[in-house]
């Protein structure tokens, strides 16, 4: 017989599997719209990164870096998708696509500009619950394929 009754465990892997997807859309966001003070929200203080843009250790280090590879003369657009996470208690390991096209800043409203440069790449997270709820701890991009030049 089935038991169609959630159980308390399935509805917590539910809601911090949701937490931790919003996390990684936030990320997006923050990364297209250079919205870096979101960072507080997504990282904790003692974050890591590893990317095409460089390393950085701690939340203040990882604004500095993005906001070096994320200037106002270009357009980043990133696309996340499948979005897989492995929860272990109060951790977990997330693993993302990704697809980030670059593109100089428009010079006027009526015409977008053409893309120069489009990545490819694995998307590696490590996530912590908090005292405020997940936050990512390390994010590792792998580079699979890239079309064009790297502004």
């Amino acid at each position: 017989m089935y038991d169609d009754k959630p159980t308390r465990h399935e509805l917590r892997d539910l809601v911090d599997r949701n937490q931790i997807t919003v996390l990684v859309d936030q990320l997006g966001r923050a990364l297209d719209e250079g919205r870096f003070d979101d960072f507080h929200t997504i990282y904790t203080a003692e974050a890591t990164a590893k990317t095409p843009g460089g390393k950085a250790e701690g939340r203040d280090a990882l604004i500095a870096q993005a906001s070096r590879n994320h200037s106002d003369d270009r357009r980043i657009q990133h696309f996340i998708s499948n979005v897989m996470i492995d929860i272990k208690g109060s951790t977990a390991n997330v693993r993302a696509n990704l697809i980030a096209t670059f593109a100089p800043a428009p010079t006027d409203a009526k015409t977008p500009p053409q893309p120069q440069y489009i990545l490819g790449e694995i998307y590696s997270f490590d996530a912590l619950r908090t005292g405020e709820g997940w936050r990512l701890s390390r994010v590792e991009t792998t580079p699979l394929w890239s079309i064009g030049i790297r502004p």
